[in-house]
């Protein structure tokens, strides 16, 4: 190598050294992709007031909300990479970690009852044992859905003791109404709907046994953004503790959207819909390892996984919340 060409080699390396690491991170994206549901409040919140616009507004980063009708819908699109950060409940995420959707859990958005086996008032079905040879409408990968599978283990049954009916929830609701199926893993806001206007029935309720609200991030959006992610939460926290704070105006906007009535509305947010907690911490873990324990037991999750290792890939709590 010529004396020209190590000075000049020489030269490159120093301005190297000189220029701030932000540089070589991933360019800022012009928009975060975000989900909305009726099952995370929060997020409705959080959607109706702008937060996340307003934060982002100086950076010139717009705000796409995305609906999910289901866990399942919000791991498909972060799978997908339609969206950025998605609301999922906390087994639902595990399971989809198990089969590869590359995704990190980083926020408690709610400790819901948001989950129970459901029929009809007239029915003659009393038990999970009575489920023996019966229709059950569910949607696949979601809370509800590995809240049947619990049930029916804890019952003596096998998935195979019923028929599922595979629907997303409002069609499930639906077709119980209807007496196309003879059950209904249901999910609120669906579930208070159907209880308070059409007497169904939650005839198996377990509270232990529905898992976390979850907010989930695309690991290459937190690894490319972290800073992102971390304002994102932040806000977030905002949109939490004005629900805790105010639930007149979180019921209005939840009415806004879904055009339920106050009966409806009272019965998820204000019976099975708690909103006091954000971090991700030992019981979100216990709860959401027990559901995946449960469901290799069951044979949903093969016996060669180390559900408990891959609990702890799927778990980000590095994220910094705000202290105020």
């Amino acid at each position: 190598m010529s004396n020209i060409t190590r000075r000049a080699m020489a030269a490159l390396i120093a301005a190297a050294a000189l220029v701030p690491a932000a540089a070589f991170a991933a360019d800022k994206p012009k928009e975060i992709r975000i989900d909305w549901a009726t099952y995370n409040p929060v997020s409705i919140v959080l959607k109706q007031k702008d937060l996340l616009e307003k934060e982002f507004a100086k950076d010139g980063i717009s705000i796409v909300w995305v609906q999910s009708a289901g866990s399942n819908k919000a791991l498909e699109f972060l799978n997908a990479g339609s969206i950025d950060f998605g609301s999922t409940a906390g087994s639902a995420a595990l399971v989809a970690k198990i089969n590869g959707n590359p995704i990190k859990s980083i926020y408690v958005y709610s400790r819901p009852e948001w989950t129970a086996l459901v029929t009809t008032k007239d029915s003659k079905i009393n038990s999970v044992a009575d489920l023996k040879g019966k229709r059950v409408a569910v949607t696949r990968g979601t809370d509800p859905h590995i809240f049947l599978v619990r049930a029916l283990l804890d019952a003596g049954l096998k998935q195979d003791d019923i028929t599922p009916v595979l629907l997303q929830h409002a069609d499930g609701k639906t077709a119980l109404l209807r007496g196309d199926v003879d059950a209904w893993a249901g999910l609120d806001p669906m579930m208070a709907q159907a209880e308070v206007e059409e007497g169904a029935r939650l005839f198996y309720r377990k509270p232990e046994a529905n898992t976390w609200g979850i907010l989930n991030v695309r690991e290459q959006f937190l690894k490319d953004h972290p800073d992102l992610v971390r304002r994102v939460l932040a806000v977030y926290e905002e949109a939490r503790k004005y629900s805790v704070a105010n639930y007149d105006e979180v019921k209005k906007a939840f009415i806004g959207v879904t055009k339920l009535p106050d009966a409806v509305v009272d019965k998820q947010l204000k019976e099975r819909t708690e909103l006091t907690h954000s971090r991700i911490g030992a019981p979100q873990r216990d709860s959401i390892l027990a559901a995946g324990l449960a469901l290799q037991q069951a044979g949903v999750i093969a016996s060669s996984v180390d559900v408990k290792a891959t609990l702890d890939q799927l778990i980000d709590d590095q994220v910094p919340l705000p202290t105020n």
